[in-house]
């Protein structure tokens, strides 16, 4: 009544499966159970049918087994403003309330990788581990300890201007924003090199803490604004994407364009306060350190 695997064969460059049944005719219907004849205890032949009841009763076309275990495949969509992880929440959460303790929950595709990548390293740590490389970099660079943080101290506000920007447009703050905050980080601390470089180069030369960071503002301010809104408009195309994969475009391009606008616009502005600010402590404590050590020790004791 139904059908038997057999084997496997190759053909085609593909690999087959062989089944041995009847005819569809001779499979379909029931009553044909009485043309199939077992042995009893007396060894006479006997139909099949006389020894079963038969009735219909009504089931699913196939049943999904996962892991061996008979289950049921279940497909949810996030509401608008809300991500996947909250969905996964509020989905496991209504499992819990609603289904026996028999019952389990599992993930399978692109749930299964999200709740494998939330086992992993946390978006905290690697923003973390971002800023520490760029800082080791800046230090190694410079040959000091406290320009790097002129240069960093830029940062939050490009990560305010990405956020500011994926509010305004409504959009999620998913792994393609994480990304794009990354980027920020490095497109940030380059506007932001540009000028201490330069007053750092003025500072050298002689000139005040003050005036060289003026003088390094003013100099790298037309070379900033160029290469700023140069990227800023090659990024657009990313703003305005449709189509397949649209939204995590949408979101990288918001998220980069917002955090280069604040940046530039803002950002340009901090800079210099933060590197004149740096400087002035790095040479208070410089010199309070030199003057510990330059200080002759008192001797007690009788005049001469």
């Amino acid at each position: 009544m139904g059908g038997n695997l057999v084997n496997y064969f190759n053909r085609f460059g593909r690999q087959w499966q062989t089944y041995v049944e009847a005819e569809g005719s001779s499979r379909t219907n029931i009553d044909n159970i009485g043309r199939f004849y077992v042995q009893n205890s007396a060894g006479n032949s006997i139909p099949l049918s006389a020894l079963t009841t038969i009735k219909r009763i009504t089931g699913p076309e196939f049943t999904m087994r996962y892991n061996e275990y008979e289950g049921a495949q279940l497909i949810a969509n996030a509401a608008p403003g809300y991500s996947s992880a909250q969905a996964t929440n509020a989905f496991e959460e209504v499992f819990r309330e609603t289904m026996p303790s028999e019952m389990a929950l599992d993930y399978q595709g692109m749930s299964f990788q999200e709740q494998k990548a939330a086992q992993g390293v946390s978006s905290s740590t690697i923003f973390g581990v971002s800023l520490l490389f760029v800082f080791l970099i800046l230090a190694a660079q410079y040959e000091s300890w406290s320009l790097p943080f002129s240069v960093l101290l830029s940062t939050p506000i490009a990560v305010f201007g990405g956020f500011l920007a994926l509010s305004m447009r409504g959009l999620e703050n998913n792994v393609y924003a994480q990304i794009g905050l990354v980027m920020l980080i490095g497109l940030a601390a380059k506007n932001a090199i540009l000028i201490v470089e330069f007053a750092r180069e003025e500072y050298m030369a002689g000139k005040s803490i003050y005036d060289a960071a003026l003088a390094g503002a003013e100099l790298r301010l037309r070379p900033i604004l160029m290469t700023a809104f140069a990227f800023i408009l090659g990024c657009v195309p990313l703003w305005r994407a449709t189509g397949a994969g649209g939204i995590s475009r949408q979101v990288l391009g918001t998220v980069v364009i917002g955090g280069m606008l604040a940046s530039t616009l803002i950002a340009i502005f901090i800079v210099p306060v933060t590197f004149a600010v740096v400087e002035r402590l790095t040479h208070r404590l410089s010199t309070r350190g030199a003057r510990k050590e330059t200080r002759e020790p008192v001797v007690s004791g009788d005049a001469l």
